[in-house]
């Protein structure tokens, strides 16, 4: 079987994480489409089970929860609509937990937005913590119900939530989201300080995530397709933002900040993890030779 060169795989991995979109990649690569998405499922699959392996005891004071929106294959509003539309199509939330100090990614969740997946999420951020948090969240209600039963009593809980006006009017303000008027900040459990109980790290890093993934863009044809290919494509970026990608206020990268990691990892690292976790292939012909053997 023909394999491509670590050169080859670095540069599509770092173009992944870039913003290209995969058949930008295949062109400059000079790579068939197959080869980008197999390769993108390869690093999905090894990524997603380094971070559950290995993200784990991570010493935080302060995280800040937040979801970010995207879709797949059509808009839920489109769904009924569309032709030979998958079951997973329509609207997909990412749920992120980040450390505050570090910029690190505790916790990440791809799918719905109601209690289930709240429960779940909040479950695993928890069990990723070694130390009691002050933990941020924004309004959702689905929230008050998976903190309780993820940390009980020890934490210090506060929602922020953003008050808007009223939506812009126009063609110049189709696109443009309604302008914030003010917060409120409320103690749910605990005694969160007040000076910390923001969202604004994990909204920036919302963006960071906007801009490095194509996927993501809005107003484009360049959403994701598959379910899986999308959950990939999110293993992939959070193992190269936590360990990859050095912070440019950190001046490194958020996993060593965080205390994960006591050094830089490339891209070559990771290229190696997918060949370290690839299933051992059989030779050409084998499966042929031991069915002639039981006959």
């Amino acid at each position: 079987m023909n394999k491509l060169p670590l050169a080859k795989r670095v540069q599509i991995l770092s173009l992944l994480c870039e913003g290209s979109s995969m058949r930008s990649i295949s062109r400059v690569v000079d790579v068939s489409i197959n080869t980008v998405s197999k390769l993108l499922e390869d690093a999905g699959k090894a990524c997603a089970a380094y971070h559950e392996a290995n993200v784990r005891g991570v010493s935080a004071k302060r995280v800040q929860c937040d979801e970010i929106w995207s879709f797949c294959y059509a808009k839920a509003k489109n769904v009924a609509t569309a032709k030979a539309a998958p079951e997973e199509a329509g609207d997909v939330w990412t749920w992120t937990a980040l450390d505050a100090d570090s910029k690190f990614i505790v916790s990440y969740l791809v799918g719905g937005r109601d209690a289930e997946y709240a429960n779940e999420f909040m479950a695993d951020v928890a069990g990723r913590l070694t130390d009691r948090v002050q933990l941020t969240t924004d309004g959702h209600r689905a929230y008050l119900d998976a903190v309780e039963d993820a940390f009980g009593a020890d934490v210090d809980y506060a929602m922020l939530v953003k008050l808007y006006g009223a939506s812009p009017t126009g063609v110049q303000g189709r696109y443009s989201p309604a302008e914030c008027t003010g917060i409120r900040k409320t103690t749910i459990e605990g005694r969160p300080d007040k000076a910390h109980v923001s969202t604004s790290y994990v909204e920036r890093q919302n963006l960071t995530m906007r801009m490095s993934m194509r996927r993501f863009t809005r107003l484009t044809n360049a959403f994701s397709k598959k379910f899986e290919n999308h959950h990939h494509a999110l293993a992939l970026y959070f193992m190269f933002y936590n360990f990859v990608r050095i912070h440019k206020t950190l001046k490194v990268a958020p996993a060593m900040a965080a205390g994960i990691s006591d050094r830089l990892c490339s891209m070559e690292d990771v290229a190696a993890l997918i060949e370290a976790t690839a299933p051992a292939s059989a030779k050409r012909g084998l499966y042929k030779k031991r069915e002639l053997q039981a006959m």
